[in-house]
């Protein structure tokens, strides 16, 4: 019978205590500048990441796509975020956008009932 290692859970892996995975989403992104207070900015291409995973909320595997981990900005974009050449930024993933933006507002469906039968 298996058991599992000490300070891991019995629903296998990636249940460890101390290890958060889910929660709110942070930026990983493909280049990075040092803002003017010396914090690390992300820059380039950026997408949403859940710490404690090692893919992008998309899909992308992190190691493969050498995207680099930004743990302390969250991914506070939207569709309707305007990017100029100023902004480090040059590209917001739109199925990430999709994924962290969830429901609008309390609808049950992503549709709704414009004439309903007696």
């Amino acid at each position: 019978m298996w058991l599992p290692p000490p300070g891991m859970g019995a629903g296998g892996w990636g249940t460890r205590t101390g290890m958060k995975v889910g929660g709110t989403p942070a930026v990983a992104a493909s280049g990075e500048e040092i803002g003017p207070d010396g914090v690390r900015e992300p820059g380039g291409e950026v997408h949403a990441w859940l710490p404690g995973q090692n893919q992008t909320v998309c899909g992308l595997a992190l190691s493969r796509t050498r995207l680099r981990r930004f743990p302390h900005v969250r991914f506070d974009y939207s569709g309707t975020d305007v990017l100029t050449e100023a902004d480090p930024v040059g590209w917001i993933c739109p199925r990430c956008l999709a994924a962290t933006a969830g429901r609008r507002g309390k609808e049950k469906h992503g549709w709704i009932r414009q004439s309903p039968r007696p």
